[in-house]
């Protein structure tokens, strides 16, 4: 293909519009003004000979043309970024740069939420996109459409094989409401059995809690299932129902939530999460600096904080 004339500023641009599926939105993540935005997607409409971006209802939809560039487009620009980036460092106070973190809501709140406040104060040109964890989350690390993800490695598939770096370890404890006169400071497996539980079912990852009961031959009591790690603490409160939850989320909520926080009725292993990337992306300086930060911030939440019985 014959290049000649052609401005690669373009392709930053057919990313964010493809990614955004928004002239506006495109626009401000470049830091453009939106004529300019849309004068870039005419260009882009004429070169392709097609309208990439199609109007339904209040909304723009990619046309499968654009669907098919998608991953082609992500793929030159991450790779665009490493070569530069390479060749003249990275400055987090100076380069902008814009990253996509797939992660469970829990990693979201006990590890993000503070990196994201930390970065709003020392390099806030940087832009972190926190998606939710998806069923295909390693054909996404493949094709660019994420370039982090945390996912504990007990529940990694078979053949997932990408660089990856251990952030910390958490382990399960029983909640239940502060005033369940039906749950005392212990609570035995048999009594365990007969309580009303609260499930997370239905996820895209399994809950390893759930799944060593089941081996265990345990059975619970469900009588509430959830896809949300965050709202399972929500639903006990002022309930009888009891759930396994990761010990800091629960301590994240136990004092406003007002709930008992005990050990499980039965030993659990517990989970060891863990940052995961494409090789693509390993000696790219900007997202190696990420990779640093996400790091520096498990660390504070105490990596060795789990008692070595427990692992």
């Amino acid at each position: 293909m014959d290049l000649k004339g052609m401005d690669l500023n373009l392709l930053v641009a057919l990313e964010a519009l493809l990614s955004e599926c928004s002239v506006t939105r495109a626009a401000e993540r470049l830091s453009l003004g939106q004529p300019a935005m849309s004068a870039a997607l005419g260009r882009l409409r004429k070169y392709f000979d097609d309208p990439l971006l199609v109007r339904e209802g209040k909304v723009l939809v990619p046309t499968p043309t654009a669907i098919s560039l998608g991953p082609l487009v992500r793929n030159a620009v991450a790779a665009n970024e490493a070569v530069f980036s390479r060749s003249r460092g990275f400055d987090p106070q100076v380069d902008r740069r814009r990253f996509t973190i797939m992660a469970s809501d829990y990693v979201t709140l006990v590890l993000l939420r503070p990196l994201i406040a930390r970065l709003a104060r020392e390099a806030p040109l940087q832009r972190l996109n926190i998606v939710p964890t998806e069923v295909d989350y390693a054909e996404q690390l493949r094709r660019g459409q994420t370039d982090l993800l945390v996912l504990p490695t007990e529940v990694i598939r078979s053949g997932f094989a990408f660089p990856q770096r251990q952030l910390f370890y958490d382990r399960y404890v029983l909640i239940a409401d502060a005033d369940n006169e039906a749950v005392g400071p212990t609570v035995t497996a048999e009594e365990f059995a007969r309580l009303p539980y609260v499930a997370y079912t239905g996820g895209p990852l399994p809950s390893t809690a759930d799944s060593q009961l089941d081996a265990r031959g345990v059975s619970e009591r469900v009588e509430v299932n959830t896809q949300s790690f965050l709202i399972v603490p929500l639903l006990v409160i002022g309930t009888p129902f009891v759930s396994l939850v990761h010990e800091r989320l629960a301590h994240q909520v136990a004092d406003w939530a007002r709930l008992k926080v005990l050990e499980p009725p039965m030993p659990l292993r517990p989970i060891s999460e863990a940052l995961f990337w494409h090789p693509r992306h390993t000696a790219d300086r900007a997202h190696s600096w990420l990779r640093d930060q996400i790091a520096e911030q498990a660390a504070k939440l105490g990596i060795k904080s789990i008692d070595e019985k427990h692992r």
